[in-house]
């Protein structure tokens, strides 16, 4: 497999320091490169995806990827992208996080192969000792101020400000390159465009460090927008999250199955291992047929099975028929609760409250009088069930799984109730 052609044809390469370089280079056989992941939060979310999966490609193309968790630079803070101080976490959260991240990523990349098996490294473990004479005499001599005002992660920040902390960042990362560099033979950094700075710091500190003897490559990925021109990867309730505690495999399948027909296309290549020529007869189908979203389809069930696992994709898809076609009664105790993780609910003790006063509680009618209202005029229903009864009660209700109430109020608006055991 051409690594290089398939990352063009999929839309995938954004900037590099020598593309025919890089391509010589990987003619001559395997090479070693890694990206790194700061734990800036508990969990990677979607956009995280574009260079996890790139990593992966590069494997299955036999060569060898390197996850790098960055425990160190987490306490730094990375100013790229940004325009204000990152607020710093206290060593142990990140420390939680890093672990956290460690592990999802162990989802996508094969540590076990016996011809190319993945690293993880964690960069606390070189840059935690790391004496503030050696870095700023024997790693810092090696850059400029001018050539660090010049880099757009910086120089995006000077109007507004930036900490010496965040200003150092960049050493850091290069130092990372650097060191992978000694350690495993790295030579070459992926990572996201926003990422070009630092990247090309860590190839011109190898050049220095080696008197200029030694070539080592960065690449950079796309920033995944859609036809609109906004960033992919937010929905409604925020951030679409890789931790299924965080953003459930159900609403992660509903993101992708509601994707524009204008974005799929684009979307398979990045997110799917599917072949350039599968998700050519999808692009046949959104222009021959967009009404069966077949190519939506697709993706949700190959990126949800991806992140999530089968038997998470086979929930998400069982919640999905169960809700188009009103059958809310066939989910288990663990589909309810996926499915309605993110609408407004409420935790019932007394069962003999009546509904009226549990629309109220739930979200589901601003008062009393507009619960009756929409009871009355026929806008709501329990379970699938409509109700127009007033005067009924919590327990005078079926309960699914013997705890929950599904409200539906008009079309779309749903709310969750729990019954506490009594």
């Amino acid at each position: 497999m051409d690594i290089l052609k398939d990352l063009q044809a999929r839309g995938l390469i954004y900037q590099s320091t020598d593309l025919d370089a890089l391509q010589d280079r990987l003619s001559k056989g395997p090479i070693t490169l890694y990206c790194g992941f700061d734990p800036t939060a508990d969990s990677l979310h979607i956009g995280h995806l574009v260079t996890v999966l790139t990593l992966r490609r590069f494997q299955l193309a036999g060569h060898h990827p390197i996850a790098l968790v960055g425990g160190a630079t987490g306490l730094i803070g990375d100013p790229s992208g940004r325009t204000s101080e990152r607020t710093l976490n206290s060593r142990e959260i990140v420390t939680e996080w890093t672990e956290k991240l460690k592990k999802q990523l162990s989802r996508f990349l094969d540590f076990e192969s016996s011809s190319n098996p993945a690293k993880m490294v964690n960069n606390y473990d070189w840059i935690h000792s790391l004496d503030v004479i050696t870095f700023l005499r024997d790693i810092g001599k090696n850059f400029t101020i001018n050539s660090m005002l010049a880099k757009e992660s910086v120089s995006s920040r000077l109007e507004r400000g930036i900490s010496f902390t965040e200003f150092s960042y960049m050493i850091l990362q290069a130092y990372d390159f650097y060191q992978l560099h000694e350690k495993y033979q790295c030579e070459l950094q992926v990572g996201g465009s926003d990422q070009w700075g630092n990247i090309t710091a860590g190839t011109e500190l190898i050049r220095r460090m080696h008197e200029e003897k030694v070539t080592v490559h960065g690449l950079t990925l796309p920033l995944i927008t859609k036809s609109d021109g906004t960033k992919f990867g937010k929905s409604a309730s925020g951030a679409v999250w890789l931790d299924p505690e965080k953003t459930s495999p159900y609403a992660f399948y509903q993101f992708l199955l509601n994707v524009d027909d204008h974005d799929v296309i684009k979307l398979l290549k990045v997110f799917t291992f599917l072949s350039l020529e599968e998700i050519k007869e999808l692009e046949q189908e959104v222009a021959t047929r967009p009404e069966k979203r077949v190519a939506q389809r697709t993706l949700a069930e190959e990126v949800t099975r991806l992140v999530h696992g089968e038997e998470a994709l086979k929930r998400a898809v069982n919640i999905t028929q169960a809700l188009f076609h009103g059958e809310i009664r066939k989910l288990t105790a663990q589909e309810i609760a996926e499915a309605f993780q993110d609408v407004p609910s409420a935790t019932i003790t007394d069962h003999q409250l009546p509904l009226v006063d549990v629309l109220v509680q739930t979200g589901a009618a601003k008062s009393k009088r507009e619960a009756r209202e929409f009871i009355t005029n026929g806008a709501v229903t329990v379970n699938d069930v409509k109700v127009t009864d007033l005067t009924i009660k919590v327990d005078e209700l079926d309960h699914l799984a013997g705890k929950y109430l599904v409200i539906r109020r008009g079309k779309k608006n749903y709310y969750l109730c729990e019954l506490a055991q009594a």
